[in-house]
């Protein structure tokens, strides 16, 4: 049996350097290990941007447990890169050499313009859909700010502040006040104010963040019961909480981590800063950003233009599902909604989630037929879908586990409106019942009338329900369920 080769990309990061291990799987990439540590280069930096011995020493130690797991994969699928402390160190030649000896590997330190291009293209490898979007990396010693459209960055920047530095210069010997939050936050404005205009004038569709200072966020959100759309009144409730202490060593924050916390409040700011200056309305946390992006330039299989095409056929192979099958469904209801009101769907990206939920709907029969919408629900949920948002991952598993039998209703989420939300639960119910047969030439010639109270009616051609009494029998029974959650089915010969 072929296996496929291991991919190795390693980020020297200002704030910590991770290790990234996967191989190409059925036309996606599998995470095989990650391994992170934190080095804060960026905090070893000198007045004169000197690297010191000290912080030099913790990133050679570093690498020698790196170089373990390096061992047994090829040379010229590892890439190791550097980014901004390494740019901005002087002496940057005496860590290079040993930890290139170390590694027994090139090191390669890019600049601000490509480390924002190859975060750039680790999103848009692992976030979902082709929308116009706005990417926000806040590193240890730099942040990235990147607009584009699907794979091809359109403004991108690299900004010289970051978490660590930030730390050091606004949060001195871990003080936490108001001072020196308004301080942090008015010069990280400073920073992106010459470019705010040119942001602003491109209209994107999502905001989406791709740093460890957004994913502390997130979690906190989580742990406090709220969604996990970060917006900026959840970002002045975290400062308020941060500001209820007087240093970092004391922060207790629920969802925070201690080994988040130090440089909690210094991301926060400049996050702050951002959603200020470009009137950010809402971000989602991305599901790569640079090491992402390097492996997708190592492997020539995975440079694809449609990445949420590849995750559907990637997993059509890996769970054994009748892509004929599904085929038909998702063709049925694409059939369905174009009968619909061109504005009955208010999203851009509901259509293909109503297409990805037609494909997949059946996933959870790889473990039982009964229960199969709840099985589906726990396998998308866990999975790693490059080309879904997390939120939209959420919603797939609301909307498959509801597939058939008994509804209760769409959870609370943020991928789409409740509205669009229940209407590709109800198209893909219909169309369920109308593929029975898995057969398109039995499929019957209906017309469909959706209204705007979640109403829908369907006009069968003269007497085919009474030629076919258990679709009959089916679709009667989907009435009474829609008739349950307050939805309304009529069927008209």
């Amino acid at each position: 049996m072929h296996t496929s080769p291991l991919y190795v990309a390693i980020d020297l990061g200002s704030n910590s350097f991770h290790m990234l291990i996967a191989r190409e799987v059925t036309g996606g990439i599998q995470t095989i290990d990650k391994i992170k540590r934190k080095v804060r280069l960026a905090s070893g930096l000198d007045a004169n941007n000197n690297l010191s011995h000290e912080a030099m020493h913790r990133g050679w130690h570093c690498l020698r447990l790196f170089v373990e797991r390096l061992q047994d994969i090829e040379p010229q699928n590892i890439r190791v890169v550097g980014t901004a402390t390494l740019r901005k160190a002087k002496n940057i030649q005496a860590f290079i050499e040993k930890a290139e000896q170390i590694l027994n590997h090139k090191i390669e330190i890019i600049s601000g313009e490509q480390e924002a291009q190859t975060i750039y293209q680790g999103v848009a490898h692992t976030s979902g859909g082709g929308q116009n979007r706005l990417v926000v990396d806040i590193g240890g010693a730099s942040t990235e700010v990147i607009v584009g459209e699907a794979f091809t960055p359109k403004i991108l920047h690299s900004f010289n502040l970051g978490c660590v530095t930030w730390l050091n210069k606004y949060f001195q010997e871990g003080i936490l006040s108001k001072e020196n939050f308004s301080q942090a936050i008015l010069a990280a404005k400073d920073i992106f104010l010459p470019y705010a205009d040119q942001y602003k004038t491109f209209h994107w569709d999502i905001c989406v963040g791709a740093s460890g200072t957004v994913q502390a966020i997130q979690e906190i959100m989580l742990a406090q019961g709220m969604d996990e759309i970060i917006t900026l009144p959840k970002l002045q409730r975290m400062q308020r909480q941060a500001l209820n202490y007087t240093h970092i060593n004391e922060l207790d924050i629920d969802g925070l981590t201690m080994e988040r916390a130090l440089v909690f409040p210094s991301g926060l700011a400049i996050l702050i800063a951002l959603f200020e200056l470009l009137d950010i309305e809402s971000m989602c946390l991305a599901g790569g950003a640079l090491r992402e992006g390097i492996l997708y330039e190592m492997i020539p299989e995975m440079q694809h233009k449609d990445i949420q095409a590849r995750t559907l056929n990637s997993m059509q192979e890996q769970f054994h599902l009748d892509a004929d099958y599904g085929q038909i469904v998702a063709d049925y209801c694409q059939k369905l909604l174009a009968q619909c009101p061109t504005d009955w769907l208010k999203e851009k990206s509901a259509s293909a989630l109503l297409h990805a939920a037609a494909i997949l709907h059946e996933i959870g029969k790889n473990i039982s037929y009964k229960k199969d919408g709840e099985h589906a629900a726990y396998i998308l949920c866990h999975l790693d879908l490059p080309g879904f948002t997390s939120s939209q991952q959420k919603l797939l598993a609301s909307i498959v586990k509801q597939y058939r039998d008994q509804l209760t209703d769409i959870p609370k989420q943020h991928a789409l409106s409740t509205l669009s939300a229940t209407r590709i639960l109800q198209l893909l119910r219909i169309a369920v019942i109308l593929c029975y047969r898995r057969d398109p030439s039995k499929i019957p010639d209906i017309q469909l009338i959706a209204s705007e109270t979640n109403m829908i009616t369907l006009q069968f051609p003269a007497d085919w329900l009474a030629h076919n009494p258990l679709m009959e029998y089916k679709l009667k029974e989907e009435i009474d369920h829609q008739q349950d959650v307050g939805w309304h089915l009529i069927l008209k010969n």
